[in-house]
């Protein structure tokens, strides 16, 4: 159960979604909004910057009364964003979210964006790897193997 992080990028397939810096945030909204995703990273060019997330829209814009038309994303994103690589282990990642409190994270190869990895995917692997070792068990224990 312990794998790469690769192997659920190459499952889920590497789309990112991703705005400019400069965008409104209202704009930054709509595009998380019509992908049906809680983050979004920002770029500047083919640099990281930043995430904005659902969180960041409720703590920096909705909290301290931000007209999200007028502010950029830049003004309330995340920067320093915490990253994992492709042979980041799935273990890992866990401890990640739980250590860090944050729910989506960019896959880096070098200083390349290759994907995002939120705590569902990695909750929805653990699940099927749970049900697959569950179902093998259960055909070992009642003779269910071939001869």
């Amino acid at each position: 159960m312990n794998v790469p992080i690769s192997a659920l990028l190459d499952r889920k397939g590497a789309v990112v979604h991703s705005v400019a810096p400069t965008l409104s945030i209202y704009d930054a909204v709509a595009e998380m909004n019509r992908h049906r995703i809680g983050a979004i990273v920002v770029l500047d060019g083919a640099r990281l910057v930043g995430i904005f997330t659902e969180r960041d829209v409720l703590r920096r814009v909705v909290g301290t009364g931000l007209d999200p038309r007028h502010a950029l994303v830049a003004d309330v994103m995340t920067p320093g964003v915490i990253t994992v690589t492709r042979s980041t282990t799935t273990d890992e990642t866990m401890i990640i979210f739980t250590e860090k409190r944050c729910r989506h994270l960019p896959v880096v190869d070098g200083d390349r964006l290759i994907g995002v990895i939120s705590i569902g995917d990695i909750t929805r692997w653990v699940t099927e790897a749970h049900r697959a070792e569950a179902e093998h068990l259960k055909n070992y224990i009642t003779g269910g193997f071939p001869s």
